[in-house]
């Protein structure tokens, strides 16, 4: 590469690089809250589907759902056809 360029090329990488990390940023922003809206609507599903009676037992005859960080989108639900 001719040395000429090699600030020219500098500055040009560093400008992609920003451009990079400001995608990055947004894109990261843009998960959370769709994470955020995600359990939102899960816990709102949730409450609708006890509500109609339609979420599974386990053998204790306690609902499946817990409050541990843990099942984070896992909610188990049986619906049945009536």
């Amino acid at each position: 590469m001719d040395p000429r360029y090699t600030g020219e090329m500098l500055r040009h990488l560093e400008k992609q690089s920003e451009l990079l990390m400001d995608a990055y940023r947004s894109m990261s922003h843009e998960l959370h809250k769709l994470q955020a809206e995600e359990e939102m609507l899960m816990r709102k599903f949730y409450e609708f589907m006890s509500a109609q009676g339609l979420t599974k037992k386990n053998e204790d005859g306690k609902d499946m759902q817990g409050d541990g960080g843990d099942d984070h989108g896992k909610a188990s639900v049986k619906a049945t056809a009536e």
